[in-house]
Order: structure tokens, then C-alpha cells, then sequence
């Protein structure tokens, strides 16, 4: 299973100090916060996906988007 954690910049050493040395943990790396927030809208956008495919969300039309834009 992956986590995904926001943690405040001046504890980020002590933390990932402190969960490294937990034998259950198998990897800790860092990603950016653009990759982080890129990793969130989409799976923002699957659980609208998933409203629309339930039928309790209207899903807009595509030529409608493109007009918009």
C-alpha cells in the first residue's frame, strides 16, 4: 500500500528519519508538490468519473467544454 503525506518543511528530516527505521516500511521517497497535486486531481477526476458512471453526477458535453475554451 503507498501513503501519500503532507508534511511541514521544517519537520521533514526528523520525519523521514523516524519512519526509515520501521521495518514494515519497504521505500520512502519525496515527490515534488506539482506531482503531488497532479497525483490529487486525478484522482479527484476518477471519483467524479465514478459519480457520472453511478448516475449522480451529469457529465458536461464535450463539444460544450471545447466551445468554452
Amino acid at each position: 500500500m503507498k501513503v501519500l503525506l503532507e508534511v511541514k518543511d521544517n519537520k521533514v528530516a526528523f520525519f523521514l528519519e523516524i519512519i526509515k527505521n520501521f521495518s514494515f516500511v519497504k521505500e520512502v521517497k519525496t515527490i515534488s508538490d506539482a506531482k503531488a497535486d497532479l497525483i490529487q486531481d486525478i484522482k479527484e477526476t476518477v471519483e467524479e468519473l465514478k459519480l457520472v458512471r453511478d448516475g449522480k453526477l451529469i457529465a458536461r458535453n464535450a463539444e460544450d467544454l471545447t466551445n468554452e475554451l
